[in-house]
């Protein structure tokens, strides 16, 4: 699957985008996120400062005391992440997000498959085909159209 999302990335099919968008609706009435949760057991998002404003305001704290208390700053890419995994906020009994309406930019964009420049987000998509049965699944269908 790497393999061909390098070749999809370096001699992208025409209308690449068009055909991804168009498999999309097909994966997901096929897989359910709360049947898995890898994403919140093994990853963890980047918060934005601005994630970080709005959820320290849910809990009534301040953007530093949030960050003392949840996040680590990550120098090597210069992100703020969790500090543990699986995440804080995942209740591991059913799989849901207790910040689920103010969860970070990062977590509601997972895993990415809906954008505009398929190709741009190869290399994302790359590593989370080992995370995620929907970019999996995504994947399989375009190895599977490129075949016809």
């Amino acid at each position: 699957m790497k393999t061909f999302l390098t070749k999809t990335e370096n001699n992208p099919p025409r209308h690449l985008d068009k055909i991804t968008a168009a498999l999309e609706p097909e994966v997901w009435a096929e897989i359910d996120c709360l049947t898995c949760a890898n994403c919140c057991k093994t990853m963890t998002p980047t918060y934005t400062a601005a994630d970080i404003k709005r959820i320290a305001s849910h809990f009534k704290q301040t953007p530093q005391e949030f960050k003392d208390k949840w996040l680590i700053y990550e120098k090597k890419d210069k992100d703020w992440q969790n500090k543990k995994q699986p995440c804080q906020f995942l209740n591991l009994k059913d799989n849901k997000c207790s910040i689920y309406e103010i969860r970070p930019l990062d977590c509601s964009g997972f895993p990415h498959l809906p954008r505009k420049k398929m190709v741009d987000y190869m290399h994302v998509h790359k590593q989370n085909i080992e995370y995620c049965p929907a970019t999996y699944k995504l994947v399989e269908k375009m190895m599977a159209k490129a075949k016809l």
